[in-house]
């Protein structure tokens, strides 16, 4: 994957350049996804058939992050934020990009928006698990990339605002 360019890239997000056989192998890890060994085998493979491919990646996010193994998931949002960035020609370190960087606000490029929907994702998952400051941080940095909020940021802002605060009060 990391020799791809920008447009190789985007494709591979939507699942393009994918080997049949690794699809296959995507395809059944969803349909046995109750299965946990054998589910992640089926991933596993999908791997090995197209190592690095941003379809399996996704594959591995999604299957960790609905059977609750969000450390594993946030592992893998880590693993999509540098493939992209690379990509997209950006810092590797979130914390480096600006909003000059790269063209963030413009919705029809598949890589920036899928930049911005990992980052959500990390950020979401670094509170989960109880990284706030990281989290935080991440939230922030969504909001300063993504200042139209097209993809609630501000959703998140409004959860860490919440924390402490009762959503029932006495009367």
């Amino acid at each position: 994957m990391l020799g791809m360019d920008l447009a190789e890239m985007e494709s591979a997000c939507l699942g393009g350049g994918l080997p049949p056989a690794a699809e296959e192998q995507i395809r059944l890890a969803g349909k046995f996804y109750h299965q946990y060994d054998l589910a992640h085998d089926y991933l596993a493979r999908a791997q090995q058939l197209a190592p690095g491919h941003l379809a399996v990646l996704i594959g591995f996010y999604r299957f960790y992050f609905y059977q609750n193994r969000l450390s594993e998931a946030r592992e893998v949002a880590q693993q999509c934020l540098h493939h992209a960035a690379r990509a997209l020609g950006l810092a590797t370190d979130w914390r480096d990009i600006q909003p000059g960087d790269a063209d963030f606000s413009q919705w029809d490029s598949v890589l920036p928006r899928f930049y911005l929907f990992t980052l959500k994702g990390y950020g979401y998952l670094s509170l989960r698990l109880g990284d706030m400051e990281t989290g935080e941080s991440i939230i922030a940095k969504l909001r300063e990339l993504d200042p139209l909020d097209r993809l609630g940021g501000s959703t998140l802002s409004n959860v860490l605002a919440r924390i402490g605060h009762d959503d029932y009060a006495d009367d």
